[in-house]
């Protein structure tokens, strides 16, 4: 069996596809698992790091705007995709993949479109609850297309072969509240907030959070990931105590969210896949210059069940939207309602489920 992957540029389209490489290694022995991607992509270091093949594509993406400078700067791009897809018709001439797995990023798109040509079986995986243009176009020639958010099916055209999966993300073994606090050296009787806002972190939050920091502290702990290009900002303002952790990056992500009573972060695709599977309740600002603002539909899949709040980046200095949090933070009742609509969303077992759709597709039943 060969499954070729195709996508990244960016951990949230490569991981997925990682997660589901390492399921079909347990329920397929022997199988031949490769990536393609780009150079300038985190795959190009991740993919060879973590054993697999990488089959390098050069292609860009289509720049966004509407001017007319934009558009006429999205010619080249065009021609520079149709050679990425005479590349791609010869790696999947040569590879002879029985599935090719879209995973989103620059690069899925001429792999998943010269795989349909040559008449090859596709699989879609979409991560986020607005899907891109890669899957609104694919999806309709593809074997099969699998969504993370059941949001995310009014944008595609029906079909029968559109299914919900969920997005694999990491997994954690949750541990008592009470421990996971002590590893933080935070008190453990007390409510405690998770902020974090990706690896180099995320300023608006940061600011925000410290502004609250007396009224948070003040009956709640805090474990905060400031990331590493804000750190030194925050560390010349606040000094850790019993009621504080904070630290450029958070290792000890499982005891993190164990401690955690409510989340404070971004909306990104795994980041909610996570929060989810762990049945953790959420307030969420979704970064506001995200593709096609992608993470406000992430966000809003989980406050229409009524398992987070969102809060616009642009308000969080505002007194009202942080007296909101605060007041959340204190609600042991709504927390539990919130988390217990949280856990329903989630798929902790995403990975397993579509590496058996591969294998099926693959004909290795």
């Amino acid at each position: 069996m060969n499954v070729l992957f195709a996508g990244g540029g960016t951990g949230g389209h490569l991981y997925p596809g990682i997660a589901m490489a390492e399921e079909l290694k347990k329920l397929v022995p022997g199988i031949s698992v490769s990536f393609a991607g780009t150079s300038t992509g985190i795959e190009a270091t991740e993919v060879p790091r973590l054993g697999y093949r990488l089959h390098l594509i050069p292609v860009r993406g289509l720049k966004r705007g509407r001017s007319l400078k934009e558009l006429l700067g999205n010619i080249p791009v065009l021609f520079d995709f149709a050679g990425a897809l005479g590349k791609a018709l010869s790696l999947v001439a040569k590879e002879k993949p029985d599935v090719v797995v879209g995973t989103g990023g620059f690069v899925s798109a001429p792999l998943l479109l010269a795989a349909q040509l040559m008449g090859r079986k596709t699989l879609i995986q979409e991560q986020n609850a607005f899907p891109g243009v890669t899957t609104k176009l694919l999806s309709l020639l593809a074997s099969e297309v699998h969504l993370s958010f059941e949001a995310a099916r009014k944008y595609l055209v029906k079909s029968g072969k559109i299914q919900v999966s969920g997005n694999p993300a990491r997994s954690f073994v949750p541990i008592p509240a009470g421990e996971a606090r002590r590893r933080f050296g935070i008190r453990e009787e007390r409510p405690t907030l998770l902020v974090f806002g990706g690896s180099r972190g995320a300023r608006s939050i940061n600011s925000a959070v410290l502004s609250m920091l007396p009224a948070i502290t003040a009956s709640s702990n805090l474990v905060w990931q400031t990331g590493s290009v804000d750190f030194e900002r925050i560390k010349a303002k606040v000094k850790p105590s019993d009621t504080l952790w904070v630290a450029p990056y958070i290792e000890d992500m499982g005891s993190a969210y164990s401690a955690a009573d409510l989340v404070l972060c971004r909306s990104g695709a795994s980041t909610i896949a996570e929060i989810t599977n762990l049945g953790k309740p959420s307030v969420l600002v979704p970064y506001p210059f995200a593709t096609g603002d992608h993470q406000r539909y992430n966000a809003m899949a989980l406050v229409d069940n009524g398992a987070a709040l969102l809060m616009d980046d642009s308000a969080l200095g505002d007194p009202a939207t942080q007296g909101k949090l605060l007041g959340l933070l204190r609600d042991s009742s709504e927390l539990a309602s919130m988390g217990e609509a949280s856990r329903k969303l989630a798929y902790p077992d995403a990975a397993h489920r579509l590496a058996l759709r591969i294998k099926a597709l693959a004909g290795n039943h």
